[in-house]
C-alpha cells in the first residue's frame, strides 16, 4: 500500500477514534478537533512548591535529632511491581491505596548511613539549584564530588529516589537528561531563550535539554510516532514518511525520560511478536531470546497488572513459545522501504497496536 501525496485521513477510521477518544477524555470538546492543537507551557510544579517539599524533608531529619532520635528516610519501594498499578486514566503508576511497601534509608547503620548522607547531598544540590533556577544533568551532578559518588548509577538511583520521595518529576527539580534526540514534523514552538522553531518533515531539529522550556506549541498533527534507533528516524526521513503521512510528528525515543512515559496514550505498533507469523517472517531474520530476554520475559510475567492486560499477555505468551525476538530491521526482509510504505501505514490504518 503506497499514500502518494496527501494523506487520505478518512481511511483511518480506527486512529481517528482513537485520537478523538483520547482529545475528548483530556477535555478537548468536538468543535475543536478539526483546528490546530496549540499548549501553552505545561502545568508544573512551582519552585516554591518543589523548596518546601525539599524542607519538609531535612525538617523532620532535624526534628529526629533534637529527640536524640537517628534520622531516617522511608521510601517507597520502586522495585517492587507490586507497588504499581495500572490503569487507563494514568497508565503504570505508584499505587495509591497507601499499601505500598518500603524500605528505610537509615542514618545510624554503618551500610546504609554513606547513602543517607549523599541523599542529603543531593537533595542540598537540587534545592540550590531550584532558588538559581539553574539546570544541571545528573552527570553534572556526579562529577561535583567523584570521590564520594564512586560512579554515576549512584547518583541515578538516588535522584529517581528524591523524585519519587517528593513526587516531583525530574525535570522540575532541575535535573535534565543527558540525551536529546531529534524531532521531525508537524510541529513549531519557542525555546525558553524566545528562538522560534518550526520542525519541518524536511529537516531534524535536537529536542531542548530542557523541554519544560517549550511554550506556545502549535501543531495540527494526527498522530506521533516515537522511534526507539536513530538508524530507524533517519530511515523513515530518507523515505519522506513524514511528508507522506502528513500531519504527523515524529521522534526518537532518547528525546524522552522512561520513567515519564507513564501514559495511556502511548500505543505499541510493533514489531509484535505476532506479526512474526502473520507477515511470515523467516526464521533467518528472528534473533533467538538470551538467557537475559528470558528472565525479563519471566519478570514482566510477574507483575500484577499483566494479567489485567490481554492484549500484552497474548503477546509475551507468543514470545515465550516461540523463543524468538524481531528488530524493526527485519522487516527489510521484505524490501528496504517496506516500514515505511506498507508496515506503518496499514498498522496506522487498520489497527494492530497495543
Amino acid at each position: 500500500m503506497t499514500f502518494p501525496g496527501e494523506t487520505n485521513w478518512s481511511l483511518f477510521t480506527l486512529l481517528d477514534k482513537h485520537r478523538l477518544s483520547l482529545r475528548e477524555a483530556a477535555g478537548v470538546t468536538l468543535e475543536s478537533r478539526h483546528g490546530p492543537f496549540v499548549a501553552s507551557q505545561s502545568c508544573e510544579i512551582s519552585s516554591t512548591d518543589v523548596l518546601r517539599r525539599i524542607e519538609n524533608v531535612i525538617e523532620d531529619v532535624i526534628t529526629s535529632l533534637s529527640r536524640n532520635e537517628a534520622p531516617v528516610l522511608i521510601l517507597n519501594n520502586r522495585s517492587n511491581w507490586g507497588n504499581i498499578q495500572f490503569t487507563d486514566s494514568a497508565g503504570l503508576q505508584m499505587t495509591s491505596t497507601g499499601n505500598c511497601t518500603t524500605r528505610k534509608i537509615r542514618s545510624d547503620c554503618p551500610k546504609s548511613a554513606p547513602k543517607f548522607a549523599l541523599f542529603l547531598k543531593i537533595l542540598s544540590i537540587i534545592y540550590k539549584m531550584v532558588q538559581t533556577n539553574i539546570y544541571a544533568t545528573k552527570r553534572d551532578i556526579f562529577y561535583t564530588d567523584t570521590a564520594h559518588f564512586g560512579n554515576q548509577r549512584v547518583v541515578d538511583d538516588i535522584t529517581n529516589d528524591i523524585s519519587c520521595m517528593l513526587k516531583i518529576p525530574r525535570r522540575s527539580l532541575h535535573i535534565l537528561s543527558t540525551s536529546k534526540g531529534c524531532i521531525a514534523g508537524n510541529l513549531s514552538y519557542v525555546e525558553e531563550d524566545g528562538t522560534k522553531v518550526n520542525c519541518s518533515c524536511s529537516t531534524t531539529v535536537a529536542v531542548p535539554s530542557n523541554v519544560e522550556g517549550m511554550r506556545n506549541l502549535i501543531t495540527e498533527a494526527k498522530f506521533i510516532l516515537i522511534v526507539e534507533k536513530d538508524a530507524t528516524f533517519q530511515r523513515l526521513l530518507d523515505d519522506n514518511f513524514c511528508s507522506k503521512m502528513s500531519p504527523c510528528i515524529i521522534i526518537t525515543s532518547m528525546s524522552f525520560e522512561a520513567h515519564r512515559l507513564t501514559v495511556p496514550a502511548i500505543r505499541w505498533l510493533g514489531l509484535l511478536p505476532s506479526d512474526f507469523d502473520r507477515l511470515s517472517i523467516p526464521k533467518t531474520a528472528l534473533i533467538p531470546l538470551t538467557k537475559q530476554d528470558q528472565s525479563k520475559l519471566d519478570s514482566l510475567n510477574t507483575r500484577p497488572y499483566i494479567a489485567y492486560q490481554s492484549a500484552w499477555k497474548k503477546e509475551l505468551d507468543i514470545m515465550a513459545t516461540c523463543k524468538m525476538k524481531a528488530e524493526i530491521q527485519a522487516l527489510t526482509y521484505f524490501s528496504s522501504d517496506y516500514l515505511s510504505r506498507v508496515y506503518l501505514p496499514n498498522k496506522l490504518q487498520f489497527g494492530g497496536w497495543i
